[in-house]
């Protein structure tokens, strides 16, 4: 990786988790259902993928909002701790920082947000000076983030204008408006990463090869796909890299985002798009082995245990990526 300060830059927002499993049924209006298991730790899309990123060794820094308060100190201490750079990350007097509660069940979860601090970040924010220092750029959350994310275009523009290369997550919908200029933003994307669901939510097409097609993005689409795996959709056609399985999940917290940060710390060091998916999806996988999106993620070398011994990974083996 070559000598910019940052080998990626993260815009997006920052909030706690609070986790609950083992949930004995859903829960139901006027009743009270019991959680076996209960975790408070470092949420959000993009902290999740910054933080993890960090820990395979690529140089992080994050851009967001958070409030001076008990949440916004345990998310920029577990940053730190994960060795993100955290000195441009904006703590705000007059917003609490925000915080998701994630019921999971199984292999799925539903969510309730407070937006809080999320609000707050707009593209004033993300300056020349701060993307001049980085080579990628990533931007999570789009609908959470209300202050920037009418701006958007403009903030993708200016990352291609100073040679960035670039990536979004656009992560759901709460309001299911799925406003998104798609036509203008993704040429300025080079890998837009939704999943199945969100995809064919903004697009308005159940079908995904028909949802693929309507967006006609000149840049490389990865749909992320659960057990199914990934397919990554670009100029030569489509591949598809299968899910490395957990038979024992912890939870999916952040398994998306764990695939991200694996695809793209590959992508970071000059590996083709093909090697990047795979271990995007070992990474996903490793994800489901602790609670929360960043427990598992310690260091490169220990996530590469935990591929080899649970998953089977060999660093040398070409992997199938089939057509």
């Amino acid at each position: 990786m070559d000598d910019k300060k940052y080998d990626i830059l993260v815009v997006g927002e920052l909030n706690v988790d609070l986790i609950l499993n083992k949930i004995q049924s859903f829960p139901e209006m006027g009743k009270e259902k019991i959680a076996g298991d209960m975790s408070l730790v470092l949420g959000s899309s993009s902290a999740i993928l910054a933080s993890n990123l960090s820990s395979l060794g690529a140089k992080v820094g994050f851009v967001g909002v958070l409030g001076k308060d008990s949440f916004g100190d345990l998310a920029l201490k577990t940053l730190h701790d994960k060795g993100v750079d955290t000195s441009l990350i904006i703590k705000s007097e007059e917003y609490a920082t925000g915080l998701t509660v994630v019921m999971s069940f199984d292999n799925d979860r539903a969510n309730v947000t407070y937006a809080g601090a999320m609000e707050a970040l707009t593209i004033d924010d993300v300056t020349d000076d701060i993307m001049s220092q980085a080579r990628h750029l990533h931007f999570s959350s789009v609908f959470l983030q209300t202050g920037i994310m009418n701006d958007l275009v403009l903030l993708f523009e200016r990352a291609k204008a100073l040679g960035l290369t670039t990536s979004l997550d656009p992560q759901w919908d709460p309001e299911e408006n799925w406003n998104l200029d798609l036509n203008g933003l993704l040429p300025h994307v080079d890998f837009f990463m939704p999943n199945v669901q969100e995809l064919t939510a903004i697009t308005g097409e159940e079908d995904v090869e028909l949802a693929v097609s309507s967006v006609n993005s000149p840049n490389a689409i990865i749909v992320k796909m659960g057990t199914k795996g990934a397919c990554v959709y670009h100029s030569e056609g489509s591949n598809t890299c299968p899910a490395f399985l957990n038979k024992n999940v912890v939870d999916t917290v952040g398994a998306g985002d764990s695939f991200n940060a694996g695809f793209l710390f590959r992508f970071l060091q000059g590996a083709p798009v093909s090697e990047c998916m795979v271990f995007g999806a070992f990474a996903g996988a490793v994800n489901t082995t602790e609670a929360g999106g960043t427990g598992a993620f310690e260091s490169y070398s220990g996530v590469i245990e935990i591929m080899k011994n649970k998953f089977g990974y060999t660093e040398d083996k070409s992997y199938e990526i089939t057509r």
